[in-house]
């Protein structure tokens, strides 16, 4: 950087950020964040603003850009009900590891303990903001001086970018982001470096995997979100040659492995596929790479892990029992690869993937339909974010993912709400056209991020499943609470008329049938911005939830196929 004189820190921030390599800043500006937007504003292009309706969507469109392109997101919040604002998101960044930066304003350091509006400074009775932010993330500091921003932020971006990856925030007082920086007088590498490499696997533990996946005859790897952040899918697919392994994905997951390739077995868990555990059965050893296997991902697995060897490829340790290689993946994907000896046998049997059954819903259009509706039209290259609720359980069980595109689910925190920023913060970042899958539950919540969308014509497609209800807590209430109560079922909304009459300039179809909403989603994949299209569901269908199927009184090991218009639906 070449300076003939100090900058401001807000300056210095948004210039070091375009320098390494930051294209968007996500957030809601305020008082005491004007100035770094103003900073931005100036760089000319290097780096663009975008402002979101709220600030839990801000956080989620930097995490969606992290998980979009592998590169750090950032997100700008003022300081108050603004910063508080940033926490739900923050968590779920935390929760499923994705680097994420986040410069919030705070009042002037002058008012602090003066009864400042929104002091947060933990002066005089005022809360502390840094112990609210520290819990939730990787890194957290007050910048005080402004010259120590130098040093703070090439810190915060480098713990946010190393394993095990997450937020990091810095506190900016508004007289400290206005003050002058002294620089150099002659250009200088950018404080803010790539994170170091990352220390190789303990090799006694090494030595101990490859005895084990070496002596064993059949080996099931399940692979976690970590191999996507990790960029490890060539690593991962290589050692799954080198074993002759068969390949499930937790459900945060789809993407990391091709779901057409025979090897594949489906997801892991509570909304997984019953091949899972009928390979895990016939194994000798279970590989885990790139994930801790969390409850929604061991749901209904607990007993054949129990009974078999576990190996666990990751940056922190499993939630099972197991021997934990905890270097850099790919290092160790390749050191894996590189001491065992080539085999090409798999476990028998597993031929198609089988679907766990879905109980009759009265006649209405099914999910099953709409999901194979929205494959037939997906972009090999799309992005697709899935939501939470019977949609998001649905979608992970039946909907594969794109071949060269991702397939992210929030289930770190597993806010509802969350795709709608992360959408959007996919597809500015990527330009390609990014698939928001939610329910009307979701988009109640945060889905009039559409507004941003529509301002800044992301390539986004919104397709909203209507049920007019809360309906996974409905069928709770009438599985486990004796009958549904009534509050978690709402009046009829239409979704698509409302959201054509707020913005004119947005495409938006609803659908009466899965062939309606397939030519409405082949329609938007041309457009250049933003769509919607939304389609009316029965809220009392039961979604493939393995908690749901056995208290309804299904076997989930009963597989067969279902069926739609276009023959069997299933994934691989």
């Amino acid at each position: 950087m070449t300076a003939a004189g100090p900058i401001r820190l807000v300056d210095y921030l948004a210039t070091e950020l375009g320098r390494a390599g930051v294209s968007h800043v996500f957030g809601v500006g305020g008082a005491n964040i004007e100035d770094l937007y103003d900073a931005v504003h100036h760089t000319a292009g290097l780096v663009r603003s975008v402002v979101a309706k709220h600030e839990f969507s801000a956080v989620t469109m930097a995490d969606g850009y992290s998980r979009a392109t592998a590169r750090l997101g950032v997100v700008a919040a003022t300081s108050g009900g603004g910063a508080m604002n940033l926490v739900p998101g923050l968590t779920e960044a935390y929760a499923s590891r994705i680097p994420v930066l986040a410069l919030v304003g705070q009042p002037p350091t002058a008012l602090e303990g003066q009864g400042a509006f929104q002091d947060s400074s933990g002066k005089a009775g005022s809360f502390d903001a840094r112990e609210v932010f520290e819990p939730v993330s990787r890194f957290c500091a007050r910048v005080t001086e402004p010259d120590s921003i130098v040093e703070l932020l090439a810190r915060a971006v480098t713990t946010a970018q190393t394993d095990p990856k997450g937020p990091a925030v810095l506190l900016l007082p508004k007289d400290v982001q206005q003050a002058p920086v002294a620089l150099p007088p002659t250009r200088v590498d950018s404080p803010v470096q790539p994170p170091p490499p990352p220390v190789g696997p303990d090799a006694t533990a090494v030595d101990r995997a490859v005895r084990v996946l070496g002596a064993a005859d059949h080996v099931l790897v399940i692979a976690g979100e970590g191999v996507a952040t990790a960029a490890a899918r060539t690593e991962l697919a290589e050692l799954v040659r080198r074993l002759g392994a068969c390949v499930a994905v937790t459900p945060d997951a789809k993407d990391v492995f091709d779901n057409h390739d025979s090897r594949f077995v489906g997801v892991a868990g509570v909304m997984g596929h019953p091949n899972v555990e009928q390979c895990l059965r016939r194994s000798d050893a279970c590989l885990l790479v790139g994930t801790r296997l969390p409850l929604m991902a061991r749901g209904g697995l607990e007993a054949a892990l129990a009974d078999t060897p576990v190996i666990c490829v990751d940056p922190e340790p499993p939630f099972v029992a197991g021997t934990a290689l905890s270097g850099g993946l790919r290092e160790t994907l390749r050191t894996l690869t590189g001491r065992l000896e080539p085999r090409s046998h798999d476990l028998p049997g597993h031929g198609e993937l089988a679907t766990l059954p879905v109980p009759p819903n009265g006649g209405a259009e099914s999910y099953v339909h709409a999901l194979a509706a929205i494959e037939a039209a997906l972009p090999p290259d799309a992005h697709v974010f899935v939501d939470a609720g019977n949609v998001g359980a649905s979608a992970i069980h039946l909907l594969p993912a794109p071949r060269h595109g991702r397939f992210v689910v929030a289930v770190g925190m597993g806010g509802m709400g969350y795709t709608f920023g992360a959408g959007i913060g996919a597809a500015l970042a990527t330009g390609r056209r990014t698939y928001v899958i939610a329910g009307d539950g979701a988009f109640f919540m945060h889905g009039m991020e559409v507004h941003t969308a529509v301002e800044y014509a992301a390539p986004v497609t919104f397709v909203i499943l209507n049920n007019n209800a809360h309906a996974m807590c409905v069928t709770r209430e009438d599985l486990f609470q004796g009958g549904a109560r009534g509050d978690n079922l709402f009046l009829p909304a239409d979704i698509a008329g409302g959201a054509a009459a707020m913005f004119p300039a947005l495409d938006v179809a609803r659908a009466e049938s899965a062939a309606q909403l397939h030519r409405a989603l082949l329609r938007t994949n041309r457009s250049p911005g933003p769509a919607l299209a939304a389609m009316d569901f029965d809220p009392r269908e039961i979604p493939p939830f393995l908690p749901f199927l056995t208290a309804f009184g299904q076997n989930p090991t009963d597989v067969e196929e279902n069926s739609h218009e276009h023959g069997p639906v299933h994934v691989g």
